[in-house]
């Protein structure tokens, strides 16, 4: 699976557990460490961590796929699944809005899922 591929099934897994505007931004030539953020808002840090959940367990049954290293919790209203060539980002609404990472990435195509 090449990145753009994981990125759009990262997409598609965020989005059959509800998550809310859900975007890949494509960052092939805007940066050197990743081509792709899928970005994606729950509702609640419970929901964030159920988002979490379902992403890093379809990935590992359907590929041996783990993240190389996972940051922030939900409860603190981000999480971060670093797969390498795409880098997950898990919001609650208000850390969404605090990060505003489509805006500090402006300039990198953007895909919205679904």
């Amino acid at each position: 699976m090449d990145s753009q591929q994981l990125a759009e099934r990262i997409a598609d897994i965020a989005d059959d557990k509800k998550a809310a505007e859900v975007v890949q931004l494509d960052l092939r030539g805007v940066l050197g460490y990743t081509d792709y953020f899928v970005i994606c808002t729950g509702a609640t840090g419970r929901q964030v961590k159920a988002i979490q959940d379902a992403i890093v367990e379809a990935l590992k049954d359907e590929g041996r796929l783990v993240p190389k290293r996972v940051e922030g919790t939900p409860d603190g209203g981000w999480v971060l699944l670093d797969y390498i060539d795409v880098v997950v980002h898990v919001f609650t609404p208000q850390m969404r809005e605090f990060y505003r990472l489509e805006h500090l990435w402006s300039e990198a195509p953007e895909r919205a899922a679904g």
